[in-house]
Order: structure tokens, then C-alpha cells, then sequence
């Protein structure tokens, strides 16, 4: 069962955040799924969570996940991530900057019967917003 869930969870990196096929969400989503964006967006159902996708993507168009680091056990996935794109349109209020950015995070997904049916994600979202010059770095010292 792990290696089925993490084939699961890795064709949707691949096939929904990198290739932007939102047709496979329905394939691989329960209805009442539940998705915790880390601290405190909640997101549940396949559209709402093509609507959170389509929305990164279209803030970095050119957005590519990497897998680091991959681990199943029973019905959780937990993987590791490295996710870059260019800032090409407003993303959290910020304007368009141009430029690249990378970010890592982890992701736990519960899967049952092929299914995600829960989910949480938690990423540096302040390195993120650093490197769109929306919140000032740490002066080095």
C-alpha cells in the first residue's frame, strides 16, 4: 500500500503542479478532502483545491516542484519538496517582480482507496516573501 500512495502522490506533483492538469484532482481526490496549508489556510474539495493551484501557478506560470525525499507508511505520504518559478503576476497582493524564486516544504497526505482525503503542507513562506522583496531579510551582520 505506501508504494501505491507514494506512486499516487508523486504523479500528482508531476501531472497537477508541474504540468497544470487540474482533470487529475477529481481523479485522485476525495470529495470531502481536507487540505491544511500551514499555519492556518484550510482548504477543502477538489475545487477548492484547483482553485489554491491554479493561483500559485499563475502567480510563478513556470512553477516546478522537485521530489527531495519520499517517505509511506501505512496511509500517509510524507515528502519533501523543492518548488521554484518566476513571479510573473500578483501573488499575495505583491506585484509582479520577475523574479525566481525558490522555496522547500513538506507535505503529508493521507490517502484511502487511491484517494487523498487529507492533507497538509508547510513551506517557508517567509524566505518566499523575502525573495519578492514584500518583507525585508535579517541584516547580516
Amino acid at each position: 500500500m505506501s508504494e501505491k500512495n507514494k506512486r499516487i502522490d508523486r504523479r500528482f506533483y508531476e501531472v497537477v503542479w508541474n504540468e497544470g492538469n487540474y482533470g487529475f484532482v477529481d481523479e485522485v481526490t476525495a470529495d470531502d478532502y481536507v487540505y491544511h496549508e500551514l499555519p492556518d489556510d484550510i482548504f477543502v474539495g477538489p475545487e477548492s483545491m484547483k482553485r489554491n493551484i491554479a493561483t500559485m501557478r499563475k502567480a510563478f506560470p513556470d512553477l516546478h516542484f522537485t521530489i527531495e525525499d519520499q517517505i509511506a507508511e501505512g496511509d500517509r505520504v510524507v515528502t519533501r519538496w523543492t518548488a521554484q518559478g518566476t513571479h510573473k503576476a500578483l501573488f499575495e497582493g505583491i506585484p509582479p517582480t520577475g523574479k525566481q524564486a525558490v522555496v522547500m516544504g513538506i507535505s503529508i497526505n493521507r490517502i484511502a482507496n487511491g484517494r487523498f482525503v487529507e492533507g497538509w503542507t508547510s513551506f517557508d513562506r517567509l524566505s518566499l516573501l523575502q525573495l519578492l522583496d514584500a518583507v525585508p531579510a535579517p541584516a547580516s551582520s
